[in-house]
């Protein structure tokens, strides 16, 4: 048996780090592969080398963590599988700030020493994330951690590349994409932010063509919010079905500034209601313009250099930034008369993800992945209930984005990340895809060079649960582990990351990536609020950690979770957290300064011949505990069944079986002492078990000090339910109602906390259980034993008395034992004046109609509200002192 003292106070401080380490260092965290049975498996999303921890992390590896320590315990092979990203956008961002304050740019460095700076970057701060992962207690598996950009799953990202480009799921081809200027490259729609903005919409004038090809006094007008994409402008469209512009389909109009000539045309996407009907199309800078340009084969103009400046197809505005040039293009039409008026407008612009810029639509080439194929599939195996969403609701989202997807462009105009396996002859034009780098094309010419483009990030996070586990190789971690058991992320990334990994599985290896998908929601502030910096209400994780203790946060944030839906967390639910942290522990500590001579039970803690009614009805509630909460977590439902294990720790065992134990460990019977013990101990240690994927730290900490078997708790045997007595249960249960009763009695009188009031018990045919618990009651109710009087039936109720019926038990406690009868008269009326002044003054505002009609609504409501309260204490008073005056 282990020490048996406690310190005074639980100081997590002294207890985390060192436990992490014993059990990082000790390798409890690491699988044994056993082919009898079936593992259970967790790839971790990969946290950004950039990042630092957030509430997101919490709620995420929170969840992971408890679902790995209860299928540990459960005894199965349990991998959750670390890693990093080597976040592509993200990470440069990050590096090139640092170089900006150098005054260089990456191009100042240049590839090849830009790539040296984030490898070195990478090694200085990569490894940080997850020194802030130990201190939530993630529970992973660190010999198996991972990098995006190991050579194990480089490998994975070029074999995946050549073989889905040799079964044309991958191509190359000019399409409109969306260009951040700030980053200097394309990104997915996905990672396109649109906010609602105050902005501007332009009416300008478009001169037409006369019958004699010369420019007439006729104009057509339209509206957009993006003036200097004029400059770009291939045609003028209207609906087919506006009669205002029946007679102008067909005809010319020329273009302001510039003075190039472009069609009006017909097109069925122009909403007639927008502006005046008529919209610019601009192919190369609108993906809606793209495909009318399609449909009508009109040119595309690029009017954008990659950093967002005019390009020489601007013509007077060359160099200019796209927003200068907008100001002085929209002051020359003025000046030229063409600007008909500008309209205030609120419309979703396009940011980047990543640095907040402005996007632009913008015509490149870039490679593309062709997704139809592949989602096919993929809706596929969700149908079928090959794999679950936690919760359902949202395999419609999935189903939704998976049915209308497009192709996804996975190119990068970027350098940290993993480089396209395509290289170029430039002798004979050849392209060579390959696995491993070529030395030579197969013309002989030794003149080749790569592509200069980077995949998309999320292209290797999509085979990150295999790809970790040596995937192209056949190696024994692949075919044990794969497929992983459950992905568990938040929501706003089913199209980011889950519907990608399930793809790129599919098409990879044969097999879905994961049989669930449990999605969690946003960690918002208490008042609903997204967190954010610039707002002040962000709680930092590591913060929070050092003041409360990370079980604190863990449960705090479980607790108010439920699967998808967004949580609200405030610091009195982590103090609360905290709270119930020192509530086990100061009990842990009741029970193990009371083990001298304790002896283990020597077999089923059901088969000790001295067990109490308190002993039946504990053990009862611990084997329904645990059945209840087993059942909430096969269910997925991980904040209820910690509410549960939290309300039966506090509620059932500390306040009321401690309580009721300290009769037997302090009295003169020590074969009571002895079961007393034995219960204890059983009930503390089995709720623990259930407990510690919850709160690992201080669990752990308590049961080393209990008396155990296995070296770790994390290791331990999961509890099953037990024997279960109902009939001990419902017994107890009316004892329990009945003290209850008398405390809120006591409560209400103000009786002094340590007095001892006398009390009359009619109990029918419940005598003799009543009786037997003669003790709990005089403990737990502070009844004086020499004036407790129980009985079958009494022939006439005692005056003077407060009267409380509990499950058709009546219970009389006498008022002249409980209080000085004329001062609480004399109180109880004086209350009951001051409530009638009170309430007669209540209602004569609420009759007063002038009140009424200029008194704002929360304060009728409030007199209203008092109204009803002062009514409800005048008839508890008068209640009362009908009781004194009998």
């Amino acid at each position: 048996m282990a020490k048996k003292e406690l310190p005074k106070t639980y100081d997590h401080k002294q207890v985390e780090e060192r436990l992490y380490q014993w059990w990082e260092k000790s390798g409890f965290f690491t699988p044994e592969i056993d082919w009898s049975k079936k593992p259970f498996v967790i790839s971790m999303p990969p946290s950004n080398i950039t990042g630092e921890l957030h509430m997101g992390h919490g709620i995420t590896m929170t969840i992971q963590d408890i679902l790995i320590r209860w299928h540990r315990m459960m005894g199965e092979p349990t991998l959750w599988l670390p890693g990093n990203d080597h976040a592509s956008i993200g990470t440069h961002n990050v590096i090139e700030k640092e170089l900006a304050k150098k005054g260089l740019t990456r191009w100042d460095l240049g590839r090849e020493k830009f790539m040296e700076y984030a490898w070195a970057w990478k090694e200085k701060y990569g490894h940080l994330i997850n020194q802030q992962l130990r201190r939530l207690g993630c529970s992973c598996d660190w010999t198996r951690e991972r990098f995006t950009m190991d050579e194990m799953l480089s490998r994975a990202v070029r074999v995946s590349f050549v073989r889905l480009y040799k079964k044309g799921l991958i191509y190359r081809g000019n399409y409109m994409v969306n260009w951040c200027p700030r980053c200097h490259t394309a990104i997915s729609d996905l990672e396109v932010i649109h906010d609602q903005q105050e902005t501007h919409l332009w009416y300008v004038r478009y001169p037409l063509v006369g019958p004699d090809d010369q420019p007439s006094d006729e104009y057509i007008t339209v509206a957009t919010t993006r003036p200097e994409t004029i400059l770009g402008d291939a045609a003028v469209a209207v609906n087919p079905s506006d009669r205002r512009y029946k007679d102008l389909v067909g005809r010319i109009a020329i273009l302001p500034i510039l003075g190039r000539r472009i069609p009006i045309i017909a097109d069925e996407h122009v909403d007639r209601k927008f502006g005046t009907g008529a919209v610019k199309v601009t192919p190369g800078h609108d993906p809606n313009d793209y495909e009318i340009g399609q449909r009508h084969n009109l040119g595309a103009i690029n009017i954008l250099n990659p950093d967002g400046t005019m390009n020489d197809n601007a013509g007077p505005y060359a160099g200019q930034d796209r927003l200068e040039c907008r100001q002085n293009l929209v002051a020359d039409l003025e000046r030229q008369g063409l600007l008909v008026k500008v309209e205030p407008y609120t419309h979703a612009v396009g940011h980047c993800q990543r640095c907040d810029t402005i996007i632009e639509p913008l015509i490149s080439e870039q490679w593309f992945v062709k997704t139809k194929p592949l989602a096919e599939p993929a809706i596929r195996v969700v149908k079928e209930g090959r794999i679950r969403f936690i919760p359902k609701r949202f395999e419609k989202v999935y189903f939704n984005w998976m049915e209308n997807i497009r192709d996804w462009c996975i190119s990068r105009q970027l350098w940290w990340g993993h480089r396209i396996p395509v290289w170029y002859c430039d002798d004979c034009g050849e392209m060579i895809v390959a696995e491993e780098d070529p030395t030579e094309c197969a013309c002989g010419s030794k003149n080749i060079r790569q592509d200069p483009d980077i995949l998309d990030t999320w292209y290797s996070s999509g085979l990150w649960p295999f790809s970790t586990l040596g995937w192209p190789d056949d190696t024994e971690d692949l075919r044990y582990f794969y497929p992983t058991t459950v992905m568990e992320t938040g929501y706003d990334i089913i199209f980011f990351w889950v519907a990608r990994m399930i793809m790129q599985g599919l098409e990879c290896t044969g097999d879905i990536p994961f049989r669930y998908v449990y999605l969690h929601g946003m960690v918002r502030d208490e008042h609903g609020k997204k967190m954010s910096r610039s707002w002040g209400n962000v709680i930092d994780p590591l913060e929070v950690i050092e003041k409360y203790g990370c079980d604190a946060l863990r449960y705090a944030l479980v607790t108010a979770s439920t699967p998808g839906n967004d949580l609200k967390l405030s610091l009195q639910k982590v103090e609360a957290g905290r709270n119930f942290a020192n509530k086990i522990w100061n009990a842990a500590r009741f029970v193990l300064s009371n083990l001298d001579g304790y002896e283990p039970p020597r077999d089923d803690i059901w088969d000790e011949p001295y067990l109490t009614l308190a002993d039946r009805w504990i053990l009862t509630r611990l084997s329904q505990l645990t059945g209840s909460v087993t059942r909430a977590l096969e269910d997925w439902q991980l904040g209820e069944a910690g509410r549960q294990i939290h309300d039966f720790l506090w509620g059932e065992y500390c306040d009321w079986y401690v309580e009721i134990s300290k009769i037997a460990l302090y009295g003169d019977d020590s074969q009571a002492r002895a079961t007393a013990q034995k219960v204890l101990v059983h009930v503390l240690e089995r709720a623990l078990r259930l407990l510690h994927p919850y709160m690992p730290f201080i669990t752990e900490e308590i049961w080393q000090h209990l008396p155990h078997e296995s070296e770790t708790l994390m290791l331990a045997s999961w509890p099953k339910p037990d024997r279960e007595d109902n009939a001990a249960r419902w017994e107890m249960e009316m004892l329990m109602e009945m003290v209850r009763a008398i405390r809120n009695a006591r409560a209400e009188y103000e009786v002094d906390p340590g007095r001892s009031i006398p009390a009359i018990v009619i109990a029918g045919r419940k005598k003799g259980t009543i009786e037997a618990q003669r003790d709990i009651l005089v403990k737990l109710a502070r009844l004086d034993p020499e004036r407790l009087t129980i009985t079958a039936k009494l022939e006439e109720k005692p005056k003077h008395a407060v009267a409380l019926v509990t499950a058709s038990i009546e219970t009389y406690l006498p008022l002249a034992g409980m209080v000085d009868l004329e001062r609480e008269r004399e109180r109880v009326e004086s209350e009951l004046a001051r409530l009638e002044k009170e309430l007669a003054r209540a209602e004569a505002l609420l009759s007063d109609e002038n009140f009424l009609a200029k008194a704002p609504q929360e304060v009728v409501d409030r007199e209203r509200t008092k109204v009803t309260n002062y009514q409800e204490q005048r008839k508890r008073l008068a209640a009362r002192l009908e009781i004194l005056e009998r």
